[in-house]
């Protein structure tokens, strides 16, 4: 994947830098992480490294079509890999888990807004806010289970096509 990335910024007349390098593999590492995260693991390698450059690389990356960013809720977006970036994000606004699922998901409701309103449905930007399975879960056996979890960002298998991520 690096070289992928080298090459998409070589042959637009961009320098491979390391901290455009840690970026990225911060973002992939990462999978959905807002610039402070992103800079937080940068940190971890490179400590001179300050917050401004973070912004500017994902401004940059995101105009060469390697990140995109969503809003998975209020304050600052979260960035993912743009290859990977067709799906839709549930987040459960009790614990702010975050769900993946392909877009199939939401078929019906995006041709839905395309014939009766003639709106095209950006689907990498979608996200859904509700509560999740546990959640609605724990509601039904007792008291809400309390802090937000941090679930592994690898993501445990969905049964809705998706993947699960913790936030």
């Amino acid at each position: 994947m690096t070289q992928a990335w080298d090459k998409a910024l070589r042959a637009r007349g961009y320098r491979v830098t390391p901290q455009r390098q840690l970026v990225l593999a911060a973002v992939t590492k990462l999978e959905h992480a807002t610039p402070e995260e992103i800079w937080a693991d940068v940190q971890q390698t490179a400590s001179g490294v300050n917050i401004s450059t973070i912004y500017r690389a994902l401004e940059l990356l995101e105009q060469l079509g390697l990140v995109t960013h969503t809003h998975l809720g209020h304050g600052a977006p979260s960035y993912h890999l743009a290859a990977e970036a067709e799906h839709v994000h549930l987040v459960c606004s009790e614990c702010g888990r975050i769900t993946e699922v392909a877009p199939d998901a939401v078929a019906p409701l995006v041709s839905t807004l395309d014939e009766k309103y003639g709106f095209q449905t950006d689907v990498g930007h979608l996200t859904v806010f509700g509560r999740c399975e546990s959640c609605r879960d724990g509601a039904k056996a007792g008291p809400p289970h309390g802090e937000p979890e941090e679930a592994s960002r690898g993501g445990e298998p969905d049964p809705h096509g998706g993947r699960k991520t913790g936030r």
